[in-house]
C-alpha cells in the first residue's frame, strides 16, 4: 500500500509524536508498504492515511476523507487528544468520526472514548530498541527524569521532592530534556542553585539520554497527562523501575496494580516513594519485577505485528 503518514510535529522536533511517526514509517516499510511522512497531506493519492493528532491533523484528515471516502483512514490519538481536545474541540471530534480506525497507545485510553468509538479503536503499545542496563553509580542513588520541560509534564516535581527526603538519603536527580521556553530554562537553573542534589543537563542526543536512563536506579514520570509515554517504554526496556504519577496514561502503561504510583502534583508523596525504593530492598525488587513483567510490551516485533494486523483489517 501507499500510505500517507501525517504528523504535525516538524522533522526537527524531538517530540514523542515525531518519534512515533518515524518509527511507524520504518516498521511499515519493513512490511513492504510505501510511506510518505509529512506534516500535512499534499493531496496526492494514497491507498491509506495514518494521522497523528485529531485536532492538529484535522485538515488533512477531512480532505483525505472527502477525496477518498472508501479508503482506510487511521487516526492515532495522542495524550492531548484523549485527555483534552476530544472533550472540547469540534474539529477533533469530527476527526474521530471520519476515521476508519482509532489507535490508542495504552489500554486505559479506550475508556476515554464513547462506546460507539471504542468499537473501532485498537491498542498498540509503542516499542523501542533494546536498551542495555549499565551498572548504577555506587556513590549515590541516581534518579532520572527525561523529557522536554513543558507544563503538562510537571517537570520539576522530582526536584521539589528532594527537599522532603530524610537526611540519610543518597538520592540525586538528573533531568534530561530541552526547555521549551525561557521561563522553563530559568526555572531549571533556579532549581540547580537551590538544590545541590538536582542537575539539569538539557537536551542531549537520544543515545546519550538512553545511556543516562539505563544507569539510573529509578525513572520518574510526573506528567499531568500522557497518551503512552516513549520514556516509560524506554525505562521498561532498560530494566529501570519507574515511579509515576497516577494518571490514566501511566496506569495504561504500567497496570492498575503497579506499586509505584503517587498522586499527581504531590511532591511529599513522591519523596516517600523515592525513600521507600531507596531504603526498602523488598519494595525496590517488587517494582523491578512488575516492570519486568511489562517489558514484552516494548518489543518492536510486537508493534510491527500489531500494525500488520491493523492494516490487514482495514484493507479487508
Amino acid at each position: 500500500m501507499k500510505i500517507a503518514l501525517i504528523t504535525p510535529a516538524r522533522p526537527v522536533a524531538h517530540s514523542g509524536n515525531r518519534n512515533t511517526a518515524v518509527r511507524w514509517a520504518a516498521l511499515l516499510r519493513d512490511l513492504g508498504h510505501r510511506v510518505l511522512v509529512a506534516t500535512e497531506w499534499d493531496g496526492k493519492p494514497a491507498d491509506a492515511m495514518i494521522a497523528l493528532h485529531a485536532r492538529r491533523s484535522h485538515s488533512s484528515i477531512a480532505r483525505f476523507a472527502a477525496a477518498f471516502p472508501r479508503r482506510p483512514l487511521i487516526l492515532m490519538l495522542t495524550g492531548t487528544d484523549l485527555y483534552a481536545d476530544i472533550r472540547v474541540d469540534a474539529s477533533a471530534r469530527l476527526s474521530l468520526k471520519l476515521a476508519t480506525r482509532l489507535v490508542v497507545l495504552q489500554q486505559e485510553g479506550l475508556a476515554e472514548l464513547a462506546p460507539r468509538l471504542r468499537a473501532k479503536a485498537r491498542v498498540i503499545y509503542q516499542s523501542t530498541r533494546t536498551v542495555r542496563k549499565t551498572p548504577p553509580l555506587k556513590s549515590r542513588f541516581e534518579v532520572c527524569v527525561s523529557g522536554h520541560l513543558r507544563d503538562v509534564k510537571d517537570p520539576f516535581r522530582l526536584a521539589a521532592a528532594l527537599g522532603h527526603l530524610p537526611a540519610p538519603s543518597r538520592i540525586c536527580a538528573v533531568q534530561i530534556g530541552g526547555a521549551m521556553n525561557v521561563p522553563m530554562k530559568q526555572a531549571a537553573q533556579r532549581w540547580m542553585r537551590r538544590e545541590p542534589r538536582y542537575q539539569w543537563i538539557g537536551e542531549v542526543p537520544h543515545g546519550a539520554a538512553l545511556r543516562r536512563l539505563a544507569r539510573a536506579r529509578l525513572m520518574v514520570i510526573s506528567s499531568r497527562m500522557e497518551g503512552g509515554a516513549n520514556v516509560v517504554t524506554e525505562a521498561l526496556a532498560a530494566g529501570v523501575p519507574i515511579i509515576a504519577s497516577r494518571v490514566s496514561g501511566n496506569v495504561g502503561m504500567l497496570g492498575r496494580d503497579y506499586a509505584g504510583y503517587f498522586p499527581f502534583g504531590n511532591e511529599r508523596a513522591l519523596a516517600r516513594l523515592l525513600w521507600r525504593a531507596e531504603s526498602d530492598a523488598a519494595f525496590y525488587s517488587r517494582l523491578k519485577r512488575q516492570c519486568a513483567a511489562r517489558r514484552t510490551l516494548t518489543r518492536p516485533a510486537r508493534e510491527k505485528n500489531a500494525l500488520r494486523a491493523l492494516l490487514r483489517e482495514v484493507a479487508a
